[in-house]
């Protein structure tokens, strides 16, 4: 890993002194590109969602944009130059990445012209203040809003920059239109690097939670009990993501789909079964594990074959992580002579298991929901048992090792489960039959 650290750096450093030459830039921003490059790469493990190769593309992109200004001898204040924050605000869902984005940025750009000082601090105020701005934005209006504010910040900027030009009054609608216009473009090109970067943002995720989407309307139709018991895992996943401090809107995106795979055979899966038939009974307990396994790679195709993106897909291959297929474990010790025969391995889903927080508690919202929903007397009491039960057994079975949640996240969990399960699944007051009132 440090070898593939240095060999990258080597690389950047190369690539940004041969730009610096090419458009003959100081050699002052190649340095100091090289130091904010290595600081985040030792500071790479704090950040959720980040990628340097992305994050260079992105900033020589603005910077060749800016160097096109230049050398047009426009004015540099009307550059879009809130267009890097919002995308990098969007894309990868942190703060610290997008301010050094900008500041890098505004300091590059600046040093190309001749008022270096005055339209650094204007880029680096612009910037900031529309990657506050975009932070969580969910709705495309939300991101034309901020791109309005930025633009009416700018217009001001300016006045304390440069002074109110009363005779020149069209300068900062020009700024306000520049704050709105990089906002439009952040929408039509988000799509872009949402593609290239195999990445999603908050607009894209609530357009597959969209329950209108092809596979999810598949799911409603084909296999009802599963499409319910999706939404029902959604919504506990994203309120126990609230809870711990995770992303509360992708894993209920990526529990919609989590099980999609079970449509190419509904009817194995319980929630789909007809109460009077079940499919298994004439399977072996090894071709029953099969068909139930099988349905994250089943799942996994669907997802490739529907063009969903790699962080839903992520969802399907862990949201089982390596955990134990038991009900068909035991039934292949109970019709074995000798336990040793049967490997317990081979009832074991392929994983990986669950990667981030996310991914981690739609596999405990999963096990949890499918446990508590065959409860005969789901009484309080037996459902905060049953919630308390399964996710011990997911943090023994070390199922949550590489999800990054701690015990007080699970704590917090639990009570959300059992919060949300007791207001589905309580015990219904059983009411007298009516009795026959005299006709009058």
């Amino acid at each position: 890993m440090k070898n593939k650290f240095w060999l990258k750096l080597i690389f950047l450093s190369l690539l940004i002194f041969l730009l610096c030459f090419i458009i003959q830039v100081n050699l002052i921003i190649a340095a100091f590109l090289l130091c904010l490059y290595t600081y985040m790469q030792l500071r790479k493990q704090g950040f959720k969602n980040y990628n340097l190769t992305h994050l260079t593309l992105l900033f020589l992109i603005m910077f060749t944009s800016a160097y096109f200004f230049t050398k047009k001898s426009l004015l540099m204040f009307y550059l879009p130059f809130s267009v890097l924050p919002m995308l990098t605000t969007l894309l990868f869902d942190d703060m610290e990445i997008s301010f050094a984005a900008t500041l890098a940025l505004a300091v590059s750009i600046a040093s190309i012209s001749s008022r270096s000082f005055p339209l650094s601090i204007f880029y680096l105020l612009s910037g900031i203040a529309s990657s506050i701005l975009v932070k969580g934005a969910r709705k495309r209006i939300e991101i034309i809003k901020a791109g309005i504010i930025t633009g009416i910040i700018q217009a001001v900027s300016l006045i304390f920059i440069d002074g109110l030009w009363l005779a020149l009054p069209i300068r900062y609608l020009l700024l306000l239109i520049n704050g709105l216009a990089s906002s439009i473009i952040v929408l039509g090109v988000l799509p872009i690097f949402e593609y290239l970067f195999k990445t999603i943002t908050n607009v894209g995720l609530l357009e597959l939670a969209d329950t209108s989407h092809p596979l999810l309307q598949r799911m409603a139709l084909e296999a009802p009990g599963t499409f319910h018991h999706s939404l029902t895992v959604g919504n506990l996943s994203e309120n126990a993501c609230n809870a711990v401090g995770a992303n509360g809107l992708i894993a209920r995106t990526g529990a919609y789909y989590h099980d999609i795979g079970k449509l190419t055979k509904a009817e194995y899966f319980s929630e789909n079964q007809n109460i009077h038939e079940n499919k298994h009974e004439t399977l072996s307990p090894t071709m029953s594990k099969l068909v139930i396994m099988n349905h994250v790679k089943e799942g996994v195709d669907l997802a490739k074959k529907y063009k969903l993106n790699p962080m839903i897909i992520d969802f399907i291959k862990q949201h089982h992580g390596t955990s134990l297929v038991y009900y068909f474990y035991r039934r292949a010790l109970e019709n074995s002579e000798r336990e040793e025969e049967v490997q317990e391995e081979i009832f074991r889903y392929p994983g990986p298991r669950p990667k981030t927080k996310e991914t981690a508690i739609v596999l405990l919202a999963d096990s949890t929901e499918a446990a508590v929903r065959v409860l005969k007397e789901p009484t309080p009491s037996k459902i905060r048992e049953e919630t308390h039960k399964i996710i011990n057994d997911k943090f023994i079975d070390g199922q949550l090792n590489e999800s990054n949640l701690a015990l007080n996240d699970l704590e917090k969990i639990s009570e959300v489960f059992i919060r949300i399960l007791t207001s589905i699944y309580h015990s219904r007051i059983s009411y007298p039959e009516p009795k026959n009132l005299p006709r009058s």
